[in-house]
């Protein structure tokens, strides 16, 4: 099965700043897209329709993915593995501070069925719009990542995860003496499109769409009403 990640900054002119906690970017740190290269992407680009909305999902910060592709996955309409095409500014997979070491020591340790505790990392301020995508592969729910880069966007992918020039693995030394209970990590599938124009994918079967406050002007929020028509938003608890 397949998703469409979508973040609400990769449709600005430039990455904005990260913006206080409850706080937006000032106006003209970037401006929104036109609303018919927005529309141009997601009809031409991702054969998205309006006439046949996928279901989905619309929510403010992108860590919300995870609890909207676990309630799926309940409700057995998501199988993991899944592909991701990730389309935002960032990667999302820990890149800077505090970095990828929680989830490469902590959470690689856990058997792979109990490491969805979503509500323990968040308690514990581990979990959040900056790394969720990192998690999700940590919990080994994705078979293959297409990140999607605004072409603004800063080289952000920790170099720690690459194996090769194709695949992401997630390993650690302290995780490598837990593979004869949890067996080895994955080696999964990655590509990042530097040039969105040259990106085209098809055969979604769900799509979500973030807000993403702290890294966008209020002016951009004109972007999600545009994308709203393609999704038929289904109800979660996120």
């Amino acid at each position: 099965m397949k998703v469409l990640d979508l973040d609400m900054d990769f449709f600005l002119t430039d990455a904005c700043p990260l913006a206080p906690l409850g706080e937006r970017p000032e106006e003209g740190c970037a401006e929104p897209y036109a609303d018919e290269e927005v529309v141009r992407f997601l009809e031409e680009q991702c054969g998205l329709s309006k006439a046949h909305p996928l279901p989905g999902a619309v929510f403010d910060t992108h860590d919300k993915a995870l609890d909207f592709w676990l309630s799926r996955m309940r409700a057995g309409e998501l199988a993991a593995p899944f592909e991701v095409v990730h389309v935002d500014t960032h990667s999302d997979l820990a890149f800077g501070p505090p970095g990828p070491d929680f989830v490469l020591k902590a959470v690689l340790t856990r058997r792979p069925d109990t490491r969805a505790a979503l509500q323990a990392y968040r308690q514990g301020i581990k979990l959040d719009e900056a790394n969720y995508l990192l998690f999700a592969l940590a919990f080994r729910w994705v078979s293959r990542l297409t990140y999607v880069r605004n072409p603004r966007s800063r080289q952000d992918v920790p170099p720690c995860l690459i194996e090769d020039a194709a695949h992401i693995r997630l390993r650690s030394d302290i995780a490598a003496l837990m593979e004869g209970v949890n067996g080895r990590e994955p080696s999964i599938p990655f590509e990042a499109v530097d040039d969105y124009r040259a990106f085209s994918q098809t055969g979604f079967d769900f799509v979500t769409l973030a807000q993403s406050p702290r890294y966008a002007p209020g002016s951009a929020d004109r972007i999600m009403e545009i994308v709203r028509p393609y999704i038929a938003e289904v109800p979660f608890c996120g």
